[in-house]
C-alpha cells in the first residue's frame, strides 16, 4: 500500500488510476449521485483505503477508500470521517468499511 502525505495526494492517485467516481452513504446504501446508482454491501468492493489523521484537529481524521463495483462497472472514491467527528452509517456498509481496514491491515 502506497504512503501519501495528504488526502488530497491520495485522492488525485486513485483519481488517475480510474476511480472517478463520486461515492456517498445513502442509509444502506452505497450511492452514486451521478448516474443515480444505489449500490447494496454485495455489489461493491472495498480495494483500498488510506487514513489520515490531522495534526491538532480532530476534525481532520479521515479515511478515503478506493471503491469499485463489477456489476456496475464503476470505480470510485468515498472520504469518511472517523473517531469523534464520524457519521452513524448504517451498520451493514459500517461492517463492510471496517471489516476491510481490519483484513488489510493484518
Amino acid at each position: 500500500m502506497k504512503n501519501f502525505e495528504t488526502l488530497l495526494d491520495a485522492l488525485n492517485d486513485l483519481i488517475s488510476r480510474g476511480y472517478t467516481e463520486d461515492f456517498n452513504v445513502d442509509e444502506d446504501m452505497m450511492q452514486d449521485r451521478e448516474k443515480n446508482i444505489k449500490m447494496t454491501v454485495d455489489e461493491f468492493e472495498i480495494d483500498e483505503f488510506y487514513r489520515f489523521e490531522g495534526e491538532s484537529n480532530p476534525a481532520d481524521m479521515s479515511i478515503l477508500y478506493g471503491i469499485s463495483s463489477e456489476k456496475y462497472n464503476l470505480k470510485g472514491t468515498l472520504v469518511s470521517a472517523y473517531g469523534t467527528y464520524s457519521s452513524n452509517q448504517n451498520a451493514a456498509i459500517d461492517a463492510k468499511l471496517n471489516h476491510n481496514q481490519v483484513n488489510k491491515n493484518l
